[in-house]
């Protein structure tokens, strides 16, 4: 296969990204941190935490930091979520003023305290209220407009390929697609098979999504898809070094070796300074002890040691010595 749009990029509107591989949108996970930290480490695109339409709840210091800022990493991609078409045009509009590049809609998200909304993945029912969704957002802004979206609600509601056509005529300029349904959450097979013929039925670039771990995964994805690009959730967890494994990989056909102790502290040391400067003293340290739990994921006792300690001058003292033993045993 050709991998040329994945590893030299594509446009989305104005927008050459300098890859095909994109940072998915995860609430609580992809702040500017870790958004930052996956683009210097080869990501194309990093999507921003999910906010509500609801821009009169957007005064929360939780909303206040997902908000787009100037430091962001360009082009800056924001994702909404809600049901009412006129509050979707008009959050979209007020992220765009706030200096959001590309507004990213959620009609993927499983989350149950999403779905009592009507929104997410639960919109997948509805397509004429897509179709409302879609026209409003695009014809309130001037920036392009992407999409995310899953397979369908459940077996009997798979309706992806009707969703990427109404995506298509109203505007949307790339489609993310979670290879599964509403039902299944996160567990069940991918179904590539529904991803291949959603870029088959349509002209926009196409994100294939959903269990993507490796760069030979990546490389099977895209070669059973013909997907434009790849999107990477969970897998980026703890592992932000992903992303150039994988465009090396499709772009040499040979894997890079395996981060060295010493790298990852490195990569976490300047992680977690972030989380400290973004979230405060107090907040900061309670942050990242899920994230260092993902990089330290094998280490159940070290894990359980790290959640223990309450300061960032205690937790990057832990984390250096971890490293320093880790670097000497690998020696």
């Amino acid at each position: 296969m050709n991998y040329s749009s994945v590893i030299q990029g594509f446009a989305i509107g104005p927008h050459q990204l300098d890859n095909g591989l994109v940072l998915a949108p995860m609430a609580g996970i992809t702040d500017r941190p870790f958004r930052h930290l996956c683009r210097q480490l080869g990501a194309g695109l990093a999507v921003a935490e999910m906010v509500t339409s609801d821009t009169s709840l957007w005064h929360t210091k939780k909303s206040q930091k997902r908000l787009p800022h100037v430091d962001d990493s360009t082009p800056i991609s924001i994702q909404i979520a809600g049901s009412d078409p006129a509050q979707m045009a008009h959050a979209a509009l007020a992220n765009v003023k706030l200096g959001a590049q590309i507004i990213d809609i959620n009609m993927g998200c499983p989350a149950k305290k999403v779905l009592k909304k009507a929104a997410g993945s639960a919109l997948l029912r509805e397509p004429a209220l897509v179709k409302a969704i879609l026209t409003a957002v695009v014809a309130a802004v001037d920036v392009p407009v992407t999409l995310k979206i899953r397979t369908g609600w459940n077996a009997d509601e798979r309706n992806g390929v009707d969703i990427a056509k109404i995506a298509q005529d109203a505007g949307i300029q790339t489609l993310a697609v979670h290879g599964r349904t509403r039902a299944c959450g996160f567990k069940g097979e991918v179904e590539y098979d529904t991803i291949a013929a959603i870029k088959q039925a349509i002209e926009i670039p196409v994100l294939a999504n959903g269990d993507i771990c490796t760069a030979q995964d990546a490389a099977k994805v895209l070669a059973h898809t013909q997907a434009d690009g790849l999107m990477f959730g969970r897998a980026a967890q703890g592992n932000p070094w992903l992303f150039e494994q994988v465009l090396h990989y499709l772009e040499h056909g040979s894997e890079l070796e395996a981060p060295l102790p010493s790298q990852i502290w490195q990569v976490l040391e300047q992680h977690l300074l972030g989380l400290y400067a973004l979230y405060g003293d107090l907040m900061g340290p309670r942050i990242a002890r899920k994230h260092v739990g993902w990089y330290l994921k094998p280490d159940l006792e070290q894990r359980k040691a790290f959640n223990q300690l309450p300061s960032q001058e205690l937790q990057l003292a832990f984390l250096k010595a971890h490293f320093q033993h880790a670097s000497l045993q690998a020696a």
